[in-house]
């Protein structure tokens, strides 16, 4: 939990602990690096909102707003690891 509210400290008392809880979640995904879905390389960052680039193979292009994969496909990815 404790890596949740990191980036939450800056709103002190205010707002509640879910919605920061929710917030810090949602800004830490944000700002991990992710796998390309090119060069497989662990070296795409956001660079606005849906707009994603990978430092490696030096590929721009369009994910969600916040994570760079859906749940779903997030999913399929791992039963495919598993099999």
């Amino acid at each position: 939990m404790a890596e949740v509210y990191k980036s939450t400290k800056k709103f002190g008392t205010r707002y509640g602990r879910k919605l920061k809880e929710r917030f810090g979640k949602v800004e830490s995904e944000q700002r991990k690096k992710h796998t390309c879905p090119y060069c497989r390389k662990q070296s795409v960052k956001r660079v606005a909102v849906g707009i994603w680039n990978c430092s490696k193979c030096d590929k721009k292009f369009t994910g969600r707003a916040y994570t760079l994969a859906t749940k779903k496909r997030a999913v399929a990815k791992a039963e495919e690891e598993q099999e």
